[in-house]
């Protein structure tokens, strides 16, 4: 068994190593571009938002009131005259990416120390890049690759958003993988 303070490096590393995958993702190749809609009539509806006074949160529409409610005739009605779906409001301001890309950095530690914890408990010291890229990839590829397909299933975000998240998600997996194989410690 190997603690996480042995792990650190890699644990540094491999966040540095999926930011900047990510980075050039997003701004590089924008294939990301299409993921989101403009709202048909948005100046209407966020005018409505406002009047109404929707606050920051998430919410559903319709949004029955019980489990109850969602089977009551009045509420098929309405799902079936529509639209139907999640959104979620921020608060008014520009947005915050520089906080958004603070809390991913910490984000890509976060799944480091997950990645490291069970490579420490099933690798040893010394242990062969095959085995260790093998463990770390898998390990990391349920943190980056798989956090969003509940977004498709409960949600209903389109399977071909979350696909490429999921690829993106196996990007950073391999870089994650790839640097705890090159930076596992040696045997002592």
């Amino acid at each position: 068994m190997i603690n996480l303070a042995a792990l650190w490096l890699p644990i540094l590393v491999a966040a540095v190593l999926v930011f900047i995958v990510s980075s050039v993702l997003h701004m590089a190749l924008k294939y990301h571009k299409g993921d989101v809609k403009k709202l048909p009539g948005e100046a209407d509806i966020l005018a409505a938002m406002r009047k109404a006074g929707a606050t920051r949160g998430d919410y559903m529409f319709p949004c029955p009131a019980s489990m109850k409610d969602m089977a009551s005739p009045e509420m098929i009605e309405r799902y079936k005259q529509g639209p139907v779906g999640f959104v979620t409001l921020y608060p008014p301001g520009a947005p915050a990416i520089g906080k958004s890309l603070g809390q991913w950095f910490v984000w890509c530690i976060v799944v480091g120390v997950f990645v490291a914890y069970i490579a420490g408990l099933a690798l040893p010291r010394g242990a062969a890049y095959a085995p260790v890229f093998r463990v770390t990839t898998a390990v990391a590829m349920l943190g980056y690759a798989f956090s969003n397909v509940t977004n498709s299933i409960w949600k209903g975000c389109s399977w071909a958003t979350t696909a490429k998240f999921v690829f993106d998600g196996v990007l950073y997996a391999l870089a994650t993988g790839a640097t705890f194989a090159w930076l596992w410690p040696a045997a002592a």
